[in-house]
């Protein structure tokens, strides 16, 4: 087997100040090279602070980070100054949920990505822009030439997203995080969005964290799929074998609460209660109080992540149900996601 492109290892990431939080508890999880890694979960438990954490985004002085994050053979936790700054875009880079907060507004597009070049490689004037045209027209946007003396905010939302695509491949990275990268834009325009991902990511065998809200998101893109809660990875699993039969009940409640054909004529499953105070966790496992089937010692203890092949669950009773009781990945995969969508381009 081939090393991990990414270790992770009893991550915890605590934010201070007037209220602390356990914003991530003793995380642990591999990325291979090439692999596409699916984060799930509700707001708030932990996706974005994984991916922020990876890059070292979090202001130090309000944020107590321990455990070990390891990429490409580098500590992340060690790197300072230039070797910080190498690594970012170099090594890891990102794709925002809004991609004009990444644009600086008084700049065009084309200015960026080219300055962004030259900050990593030696590189003139000159054949950065060209780096900067080829980057747009590869990820599809029309009129590239004319669009790299645009500014960000004469771009559509769509457009703005494949700028914010070709500046975070802009320095070839070998891993992409991608903060729910479709979550602003309209049922088109993301499926387009999508497909483009999966092409790059294919293309050029980086390894990707995708986070998503969207289940028939994460499986048309994912291998795997690594479901939080809380903080934690409470399942971790290929993406067909979760869809198939997930074992924790936190998964199990969020493929039941998918909207599908299955449920015309039927209320839709939910999930009781909500997501705890991550500034006041309870002692044992954090899904206790929203679980029909927690016990006593799950209200005592938490469960540790124990992992058995290519498979790993924190949970001290799992589901048990036959191969195919859960939804499929035909009914959370919608249909459009697997032709290429008629029509122009965003």
């Amino acid at each position: 087997m081939r090393p991990p492109l990414l270790s992770v290892r009893d991550l915890s990431v605590h934010f201070t100040g007037a209220r602390q939080a356990a914003a991530l508890s003793h995380l642990n999880f591999d990325v291979a090279p090439g692999e596409v890694l699916g984060l799930l979960g509700e707001s708030g438990s932990g996706k974005s602070v994984t991916l922020r954490t990876l890059l070292r985004l979090h202001p130090e002085k309000r944020t107590r980070i321990s455990g070990h994050i390891t990429v490409d053979g580098q500590d992340v936790l060690g790197l300072k100054g230039r070797a910080l700054q190498a690594y970012r875009g170099g090594v890891v880079s990102m794709v925002f949920q809004e991609p004009g907060l990444a644009f600086d507004p008084v700049y065009t597009v084309g200015q960026q990505i080219a300055e962004f070049v030259r900050a990593h490689e030696a590189m003139d004037a000159t054949a950065a822009r060209q780096r900067a045209l080829q980057l747009l027209d590869r990820v599809q946007i029309p009129q590239a030439e004319r669009r790299l003396d645009a500014y960000p905010h004469e771009l559509s939302g769509g457009m703005r997203q494949r700028a914010m695509i070709a500046l975070a491949l802009a320095c070839r990275p070998k891993l992409l995080l991608a903060d729910e990268p479709t979550t602003a834009l309209d049922a088109t325009v993301q499926i387009q969005i999508l497909l483009l991902l999966r092409e790059l990511q294919r293309e050029t065998g980086m390894a990707v964290i995708f986070v998503t809200h969207d289940i028939g998101a994460a499986v048309e893109v994912a291998d795997r799929l690594a479901v939080m809660y809380a903080g934690r990875i409470v399942e971790d699993r290929p993406v067909a074998d979760l869809l198939a039969a997930p074992r924790h009940p936190y998964s199990a409640g969020l493929l039941a609460s998918t909207v599908g054909t299955q449920h015309r004529g039927r209320p839709l499953a939910t999930i009781a209660g909500a997501p705890p105070d991550l500034s006041a966790l309870p002692a044992g496992c954090a899904f206790a109080p929203r679980c029909g089937a927690a016990l006593a010692d799950c209200r005592a203890a938490v469960p540790p992540l124990e992992r058995q092949g290519d498979a790993a669950l924190a949970c001290w009773h799992p589901v048990r149900m036959p191969a195919g009781g859960a939804a499929s990945a035909t009914l959370l995969a919608p249909p459009l996601l697997h032709a290429k969508p008629a029509g122009p381009k965003c």
